[in-house]
């Protein structure tokens, strides 16, 4: 099977089901962003974990853009192909973002994205996650997106903040405080 098809050199895609668009469309730019997310998760996966269970989780998080972004690349009022993000994933993240809470220092000022090479990366991701989640809502404004969708997307931009302060810690560095000038 090769892997160009031509179909898209005039500018077009293809969605789950059939319906052609845009490149350029609203949707298209939406999951693209979230494989983008996508591609930096695992760059922060190429990094030394010292914590398999972080690891996990961020595998599994992995995955669970590829469900939204089938979700995302199916039309509206069309069932996707695959099982929908439900509310027991929005828990999960709000369960691991506990956890990781529990071991850190409340945050009393403003941190500045770095430290260790993969909290810098577990940052990126937190920054492309809201840029996503920015053209979610826009897409919601025309195209409807289901409640559970936004609120686990809302949720994984906190939890990468979270996970990003967590690896600072599990590898011995210190969060880069904003200092005002």
């Amino acid at each position: 099977m090769k892997i160009y098809t031509k179909r898209g050199d005039q500018g077009s895609t293809g969605l789950l089901a059939g319906a052609s668009v845009f490149k350029d469309h609203p949707r298209i730019r939406t999951y693209g962003t979230f494989d983008e997310l996508n591609a930096v998760l695992g760059f922060a996966l190429a990094e030394v974990i010292p914590d398999m269970k972080l690891e996990k989780n961020l595998q599994r998080v992995q995955s669970e853009l590829f469900q939204l972004g089938s979700e995302l690349a199916t039309p509206a009022g069309k069932a996707p192909p695959i099982r929908p993000l439900d509310a027991e994933q929005v828990q999960a993240l709000e369960i691991e973002i506990d956890e990781m809470q529990a071991v850190l220092k409340p945050l009393e000022h403003f941190i500045l994205p770095g430290g260790a090479r993969l909290t810098a990366a577990l940052h990126l991701a937190r920054t492309v996650c809201r840029r996503a989640e920015r053209e979610l809502v826009a897409l919601h404004h025309d195209e409807p997106v289901r409640a559970i969708v936004l609120e686990y997307v809302n949720r994984l931009g906190d939890y990468f903040f979270v996970c990003a302060r967590y690896s600072n810690k599990l590898l011995g560095q210190e969060d880069t405080l904003w200092v005002p000038r």
